[in-house]
């Protein structure tokens, strides 16, 4: 009787080994410490310069006074920071209404197509952002193509707006951060088992129950990539209250530009800073918590 012996396939991929964890945990120290440096030196800097004042000129100077940081809960201040949020969270919640169908399509039914259609996708965005929303900016116009096409069919008048209104800066963050919302998504598609949902359809009956309770909750890690990856550029975003917003629609970007370029108070502008990385750290925060709960899940 011969004794039968299991040789493993030449193409079967080897475990890494410990010797190799400890040459990739070398080969990271250096890109590491270089960003971390000048990520913690700015956050010092600007964070001892809140605490500052400005001289009769307007130069900044280093101090301990906490004016700065008490100015941040006038009414004006909060009123911005609370449309902030309130704009970078409606954001999210589009993106990912208007991204889950796209990257849906994409994953499940693109075939040999899927890179060139992602490619399609991300290409265009490589343009400078600038550009790409002034280019965003002339298509919502008064004039521009958008708007002469609902008035032709009869669902705008003379007196519709888009730009200098709320829907104006919108609409500008959801066309800007849209592609960070895709391609988590798009990911997280590509890897879930396709079974799972024809079992589901088998289960729950109709495609949009299945979607719900089994496409919905296996793809959440991506949809909650997706919303970080939005929310934290649209925050502190001011291109798009710029070029598409009026005085009404400032977000906290905008006052922060103007504090640091044009209201020659650094002091001030530092503390709003401050504030404002406090909630993208919070969020970020709840989106590693989040993480770290699914991660303890899927190992039980």
């Amino acid at each position: 009787m011969k004794r039968r012996t299991d040789h493993p396939s030449p193409g079967a991929r080897k475990a890494p080994t410990a010797a190799g964890n400890r040459l990739w945990t070398w080969l990271m120290i250096p890109g590491t410490l270089w960003m971390s440096a000048f990520l913690i030196g700015s956050l010092v800097l600007v964070a001892t310069l809140s605490l500052g004042t400005t001289d009769p000129l307007g130069n900044p100077q280093f101090g301990l006074n906490f004016e700065n940081i008490a100015a941040l809960a006038e009414p004006a201040y909060r009123a911005v920071l609370l449309r902030s949020l309130g704009y970078s969270l409606l954001t999210c919640v589009i993106c990912l209404v208007v991204a889950y169908p796209v990257a849906y399509a994409i994953a499940l039914y693109g075939g040999r197509f899927k890179n060139l259609l992602i490619a399609a996708i991300v290409v265009p965005f490589f343009a400078n952002y600038l550009v790409r929303m002034y280019g965003w900016s002339v298509v919502l116009s008064d004039d521009g193509p958008l708007l002469k096409a609902l008035r032709a069919m009869g669902l705008a008048d003379g007196g519709t707006k888009i730009l200098q209104t709320g829907v104006g800066v919108i609409a500008g963050l959801v066309y800007g951060f849209i592609v960070f919302m895709i391609i988590p998504l798009y990911a997280a598609l590509e890897r879930m088992d396709v079974s799972l949902i024809e079992a589901g359809r088998d289960l729950y009956g109709g495609p949009l129950r299945t979607f719900f309770f089994v496409t919905l909750p296996a793809t959440r890690q991506g949809a909650a990539a997706g919303c970080v990856l939005v929310f934290l550029p649209a925050m502190g975003d001011f291109v798009s209250a710029q070029l598409m917003g009026g005085p009404d629609q400032i977000m906290i970007g905008n006052l922060i530009q103007d504090k640091f370029f044009q209201g020659q108070n650094w002091p001030l502008g530092s503390a709003l800073t401050m504030l404002m990385m406090a909630v993208l750290f919070i969020g970020m925060l709840g989106y590693l918590r989040r993480a770290r709960k699914d991660e303890a899940e899927a190992v039980r």
